[in-house]
């Protein structure tokens, strides 16, 4: 079991263990642009995936996004998103530590903060949220929706 930065090899398990994250998805467009977007994500300057592995298989995963800024003694500021684990390996603890891997790094470059949102209302994915150490109520979220608006 380890957790490991994610690269290029990765891309299609990635995408099997994104059908676990939202059971009805965007389709995918054409292969060729889903590896323009992945090399992108990857030549990104603060873009990390982090992946849970047991062997080959990557079990679980989560994003983080290390944001310049000009605030704060210019230290930057963290964003998670697309935190998911295999449905078959969820509460074994795979995506605490994809989380506290993220966190660690998020730390170490010196961020004042890092920030999660989720769609979630379960009480136990919000439960799982704090135990890993994010809290809620510190900051109000707004989320801005194509159409919506000015």
């Amino acid at each position: 079991m380890a957790v490991r930065e994610l690269g290029e090899s990765d891309l299609d398990a990635l995408l099997a263990l994104y059908g676990d994250l939202h059971s009805k998805d965007d389709p995918l467009p054409p292969r060729a642009s889903v590896e323009q977007t992945w090399n992108t994500i990857l030549a990104g300057v603060g873009n990390h995936y982090f992946g849970y592995f047991e062997g080959d298989q990557l079990i679980s995963s989560c994003v983080l996004t290390v944001v310049p800024n000009l605030t704060r003694g210019c230290r930057p500021y963290g964003l998670v998103e697309n935190v998911v684990t295999r449905v078959s390996h969820r509460r074994r603890g795979c995506a605490t530590a994809v989380l506290h891997h993220a966190l660690e790094l998020a730390w170490s470059q010196r961020c004042y903060k890092v920030m999660l949102l989720t769609g979630s209302t379960d009480a136990g994915v919000l439960a799982f949220y704090e135990a890993a150490g994010f809290k809620p109520g510190v900051k109000k979220g707004f989320v801005a929706l194509p159409g919506a608006g000015l």
